[in-house]
């Protein structure tokens, strides 16, 4: 088996620069309620199909969804998703659970950190090219499902866009 990436993307490639510029026009709410969609759509899946049973994940997501709908409070969030983040670090042994719960855990802490919503889909674009492709394939057949991944979130991105959003985040990218 080859050493596996936790993470799979190149943040210099034209489909991540295309996700950071339009993410900058838009809000950190509209980012996080998409980041959690997305996570629970596409990443959510492959966890509970490797970890059947385990609820914590989607207990979090859950807890976001209710947040972004102004159900609940960051305090009361922040103790699931310091939770969600034990859970991926517990996966050491299993690198398709593991990228997978990283993606969720990311994903689901953008409410807090608005440039997450970039950051989670490198541990998702992992998630998805190892529960599809398996563990021992080239590093080049991983990165082009990477690639893959991040058109596939660059589409589902444009159709949660708030067109002119009137108050975008400010997004300050460290890479």
């Amino acid at each position: 088996m080859p050493n596996l990436r936790k993470m799979l993307g190149n943040v210099q490639s034209e489909e991540c620069r295309s996700l950071m510029r339009l993410m900058e026009t838009q809000s950190k709410k509209t980012l996080a309620d998409w980041a959690v969609a997305y996570a629970k759509a596409h990443y959510l899946p492959v966890f509970e199909a490797a970890c059947p049973g385990e609820r914590r994940l989607a207990e979090t997501v859950a807890a976001c969804e209710a947040y972004g709908k102004g159900q609940t409070s960051l305090n009361e969030l922040k103790p699931l998703l310091r939770e969600a983040a034990q859970v991926a670090r517990a996966l050491a042994d299993h690198p398709v659970a593991q990228a997978a719960a990283r993606a969720v855990s990311v994903a689901c802490s953008t409410v807090q950190t608005p440039t997450n919503a970039l950051g989670y889909l490198f541990y998702g674009a992992a998630a998805v090219a190892y529960s599809q492709a398996g563990l021992d394939r080239t590093a080049r057949e991983y990165e082009e499902l990477a690639a893959v991944e991040f058109q596939r979130a660059y589409a589902s991105l444009q159709k949660a866009c708030i067109p002119d959003e009137p108050h975008p985040a400010k997004l300050h990218w460290n890479c």
